[in-house]
């Protein structure tokens, strides 16, 4: 086998805010692994700031691989251990090399007869432009909406307001991220805030990191908690469980590239399932190319949910979709 990978930078059609500041572009690396004419794709969607792997040394380890491509999965992946995105493009390229054309999982979904429930993001920005989101989600058919909170919660707090006096629990399901935005002091003010309104989770009201607080939330919220910046950077399945047995809460979000591909989804999912955790799956500004590879995973795990994946539209330069949206359903063409 033989490998090689790209650097590629995927420009927003508009600056995308959020908790940790907006968004301008997104790095991103395609590896190609290929073998007896043959050619597997994957995408290693590292995400500055956020990712684990987010280090100097994140190039040198890519050029390892393509030297390394030969050897066993085993010890790839205890050498990739600490460099999530980069296994998870390695773990495309090695499905995609396996089935060919564009397929990565094949299932009823990559043969066009099934499709993907998913919710309607709302990124951050001024009321107006919040508000203008959500009408078009409205009007496209979604009946799960998301939205980023955590920048002016007085704002976010009205338009909340707003959406459920127009539709009840039962017509729309109202979903926030934090993104750690909150202390543990206001957030169990706007846990109560949030549950008067029937919103259906929050996810990471504070911080990464402060196990024992989150906790105490998790333990007394009367609104479900959802972790997501929690499980970046556990390695180990003796510190997952670890976490999910002293936080407890009532989800967790998974997103590959973050968290170790499809191998690591599994050893979560399995983890949570255990625990009577429920969870979904999130994409994290990947291409159209990790996007594809996710949202065919997705479909094999059977979650009833809708879940959090993107749509690739987003991007003025992103690579021709696979993937196409119809109302809330995401189809895969044929």
């Amino acid at each position: 086998m033989e490998a090689n990978y790209l650097q590629y930078l995927l420009q927003f059609k508009r600056p995308s805010g959020t908790s940790r500041g907006v968004l301008l572009d997104k790095e991103t690396y395609i590896l190609t692994i290929s073998e007896n004419g043959k050619e597997g794709v994957g995408e290693c969607a590292i995400f500055r700031g956020l990712s684990f792997d987010d280090r100097p040394d994140y190039e040198n380890k890519l050029k390892w691989l393509c030297e390394n491509i030969n050897q066993d999965a085993a010890f790839l992946k205890e050498e990739l251990k600490e460099f999530p995105s980069i296994w998870f493009g390695y773990e495309q390229a090695v499905q995609n090399l396996k089935y060919g054309d564009r397929l990565y999982f094949p299932s009823e979904f990559t043969k066009g007869k099934s499709a993907i429930t998913i919710n309607g993001l709302i990124w951050m920005g001024d009321a107006g432009y919040m508000e203008e989101q959500i009408q078009e989600k409205l009007e496209k058919g979604f009946h799960c909406i998301k939205l980023k909170i955590g920048v002016d919660w007085e704002s976010e707090h009205i338009i909340l307001q707003k959406l459920r006096e127009k539709f009840s629990k039962d017509q729309l399901e109202l979903r926030v991220d934090a993104n750690g935005g909150f202390s543990k002091e206001e957030a169990v003010i706007v846990l109560q805030q949030l549950a008067d309104l029937n919103i259906h989770s929050i996810e990471q009201p504070i911080k990464a990191g402060n196990w024992n607080d989150m906790a105490e939330l998790c333990a007394q919220t009367p609104t479900p908690i959802a972790l997501d910046e929690e499980l970046i950077g556990i390695i180990d399945p003796e510190k997952k469980e670890q976490l999910l047995e002293t936080i407890n809460p009532q989800y967790i979000i998974l997103k590959p590239a973050l968290i170790g591909g499809f191998s690591g989804l599994d050893e979560w999912i399995s983890l949570a399932e255990n625990q009577n955790i429920g969870w979904w799956i999130t994409s994290a500004l990947e291409s159209n190319i990790g996007l594809n590879a996710i949202a065919q995973y997705t479909f094999t795990k059977k979650n009833p949910m809708p879940q959090g994946l993107g749509t690739g539209a987003l991007f003025v330069n992103n690579f021709e979709s696979d993937l196409e949206l119809k109302n809330e359903l995401l189809w895969f063409k044929k």
